[in-house]
């Protein structure tokens, strides 16, 4: 509890650009959120009044940061499951718990678990040689293979072309499990929160576009989409959020096939999928979070426009004018563009903030999210 305002402490292990969102929300609730940072130069310490210096895989660390915490919480899933347990056996509050953590950080173990479920999954196994991987392929290549944990953003994700990949990559050492390559339609992606209560608010299903393995839009709501299939795709996820015990935000990434949908991936922190939700929703998935975390009442998450579109700013080549002159540019061309730029240093392909336009035609409106974007990497 922070002594000053009366108002509860949560603190964000991990100082990337999600955190540096929630804090902003948790502003708004009164509060200023306690992050655990690996560098005072990340991206929510150069803006959070509470920044601890220390790693997520330095329990002392971690113990210190949650002294004075209601609740702790993440923005990546990279902390060691057996800190997490230690931590809470001492009592401190932890959301999610590591008895639902463990399903986004283990792929293998979140394929069983959803299976056990009777959630659509692909076709997978686990594979230990390159001869596991041909068994499983059956000579029906490619074969998609996934580090069981670590990967995101397009990384520990590979597309096996025949036995001879298989086998470099098996020579690695890489833990893997494999699945069939879904003929999907287009990739999509639900947002659910729950709190401990057992509340759950979800979001309108929304289309993600992926290029090189990385996001570079989000089309809330998914263009065309039947609404029974909406339905469909909204409660597997607060089946999935129930089932797991997930509390605070849930983000299940699904593909669309022929004959439905299936399960892709899992998150349990605020997501890239959802950062249009910043002015595309009643409640931004970073608000509800920290509701979800402070056993809050959830709050609405109805579509603020007909046509939201979220376009990630990539890292473009050195060089150009600047991006303080870029923004001069785009918001004298485009004033409804809103901008959320993470203070990172910046690298070529490397997500350095996004762009959200609202508006009532989904065309018209994706095409001044991606000028806008282009403009912000690219000077032009």
């Amino acid at each position: 509890m922070d002594t000053r305002t009366g108002l509860p402490v949560v603190g964000m292990v991990g100082g990337g650009q999600l955190a540096r969102m929630t804090h902003q929300a948790a502003i708004s609730l009164g509060q200023s959120l306690r992050v655990l940072s690996v560098s005072p130069d990340d991206s929510a310490a150069l803006v959070a009044a509470d920044v601890r210096i220390g790693t997520h895989t330095d329990l002392a660390a971690l113990r210190e940061f949650a002294k004075g915490c209601e609740a702790v919480t993440f923005d990546h899933e990279h902390v060691p499951t057996e800190h997490i347990e230690t931590l809470e056996s001492e009592g401190v509050k932890i959301y999610p718990g590591s008895r639902a953590l463990v399903f986004a950080q283990d792929k293998g173990l979140m394929r069983e678990r959803l299976g056990a479920l009777g959630a659509p999954v692909p076709r997978w196994g686990r594979v230990e040689t390159a001869a596991d991987v041909e068994t499983f392929a059956g000579g029906v290549w490619p074969v998609v293979a996934k580090a069981t944990r670590g990967g995101y953003d397009g990384k520990g994700v590979w597309m096996l072309a025949g036995p001879e990949q298989a086998a470099e990559l098996v020579a690695t050492g890489t833990p893997l499990i494999v699945e069939e390559r879904v003929p999907l339609r287009r990739e999509l992606a639900v947002l659910v929160a729950r709190s401990p209560f057992g509340q759950v608010a979800a979001y309108p299903v929304v289309e993600t576009v992926q290029r090189d393995g990385i996001c570079v839009e989000v089309l809330a709501p998914a263009p065309g989409l039947p609404e029974e299939l909406a339905l469909k795709a909204q409660q597997l996820a607060i089946d999935l959020a129930n089932d797991l015990g997930v509390v605070g935000l849930l983000a299940v990434e699904l593909f669309e096939t022929v004959g439905g949908i299936v399960v892709n991936e899992l998150a349990m922190r605020p997501h890239n999928s959802g950062h249009w939700t910043i002015e595309g929703a009643r409640t931004s998935q970073f608000e509800q979070h920290l509701r979800a975390v402070l056993d809050y009442p959830m709050g609405e998450t109805s579509l603020t426009a007909p046509a939201v579109v979220l376009a990630n700013v990539l890292g473009g080549e050195e060089g150009g004018i600047s991006i303080d002159e870029r923004l001069h540019h785009l918001f004298a061309t485009d004033p409804g563009a809103r901008v959320h730029l993470y203070g990172k240093q910046v690298r070529p392909g490397r997500k350095i903030g996004h762009v959200t336009v609202l508006g009532d035609d989904m065309t018209s409106v994706r095409a001044r999210a991606a000028r806008a974007a282009l403009w912000l990497q690219e000077g032009r």
